[in-house]
C-alpha cells in the first residue's frame, strides 16, 4: 500500500511539474519572433518578407519626400529590426513618396494671423516671412493683407510663402493719405502705371523664382493693398522671374 501511494504521489508530482513548468516553457519557445530588417527594400518586397516571418506590414501615414530615393522605398520601421514581439504583430513602415503632392494655394487674405498659420501648417506650407503694415481700418488689425503666392496657384508641400499682417493705427486728423492700390497679378509695366496714377512712386522691385507663374507678374507688394500712406511713400514690388 505504501509503495502504491508513493507511486501515486510521484505521478501527481510529475503531472504538476509537466503542467506548470515544462509545458509553459515549451510553449514560450514559440511565443515570440524577431522582427527582420526591411529598411531600403521596396514596400512590396518588405511586405512579402514580413509575411514570411509571420508579421503584417502596414504602410504608415508618416511618409517622407526624398528626391534622391526611389518611390515606395522603406525608410524606417516600427518595431525596429531585432525586436522580439508576438507573432502576427503589425510592423509599420514609413515609405518615400519622392514627389511632393501638388494642391491649390489656400486663400489667406482677411484671415487672422493665427488662423492663417494653422491653415498653412495643415497643408505643410512654410510661412517664412511675416511683415506688418499699418492700416486705418480696425477690422483689418491682425489680419492677412497680402500673401506672396496668390490663392489657387498650384504649389507643393514645403513651399515657402510670405504674408503681410495689418496693424491698426488711427490716422491723425487733417493728414493727407493715399490708399495703396491693388496691383497683385498685374504685369510689372501695368503695375507701374497704376502706382503712378494713384499719386505714388515706385520703390524697389525684387524678383522671386517660380516655375508655375507668368514671368514679370507682381506677386507681392509693400505696403499692403488698402494701406493709407503719405504721397512720398514708395511702393515696393516683387515680380516673378524664370531663372533662379
Amino acid at each position: 500500500m505504501k509503495k502504491a501511494g508513493l507511486i501515486v504521489l510521484l505521478l501527481i508530482g510529475f503531472v504538476v511539474i509537466f503542467d506548470k513548468i515544462i509545458m509553459p516553457f515549451y510553449i514560450s519557445q514559440g511565443s515570440v519572433k524577431v522582427v527582420p530588417s526591411v529598411i531600403n527594400l521596396d514596400y512590396n518586397e518588405a511586405e512579402r518578407r514580413l509575411g514570411w516571418a509571420g508579421f503584417e506590414a502596414v504602410k504608415s501615414y508618416h511618409v517622407k519626400y526624398l528626391s534622391n530615393v526611389d518611390s515606395n522605398i522603406v525608410l524606417s520601421q516600427m518595431p525596429e529590426a531585432g525586436t522580439e514581439v508576438k507573432p502576427g504583430r503589425k510592423v509599420y513602415l514609413v515609405v518615400n513618396k519622392r514627389e511632393k503632392p501638388s494642391f491649390a494655394m489656400p486663400d489667406l487674405l482677411g484671415r487672422p494671423e493665427f488662423d492663417a498659420r494653422q491653415s498653412a501648417a495643415r497643408m505643410e506650407i512654410v510661412i517664412q516671412d511675416v511683415q506688418v503694415s499699418s492700416v486705418t481700418n480696425p477690422e483689418e488689425d491682425g489680419r492677412v493683407l497680402n500673401q506672396s503666392i496668390p490663392a489657387q496657384a498650384i504649389v507643393k508641400s514645403g513651399t515657402p510663402v510670405s504674408i503681410i499682417i495689418g496693424k491698426y493705427e488711427a490716422s491723425p486728423e487733417g493728414t493727407n493719405k493715399i490708399v495703396i492700390p491693388d496691383v497683385l497679378g498685374m504685369s510689372l509695366s501695368r503695375a507701374e502705371q497704376v502706382v503712378a496714377n494713384a499719386g505714388l512712386k515706385l520703390g524697389t522691385v525684387k524678383t522671386e523664382y517660380s516655375a508655375l507663374l507668368v514671368p514679370n507678374t507682381v506677386i507681392s507688394q509693400k505696403p499692403a493693398v488698402g494701406s493709407f500712406v503719405s504721397p512720398d511713400q514708395p511702393v515696393e514690388l516683387t515680380v516673378v522671374t524664370m531663372g533662379e
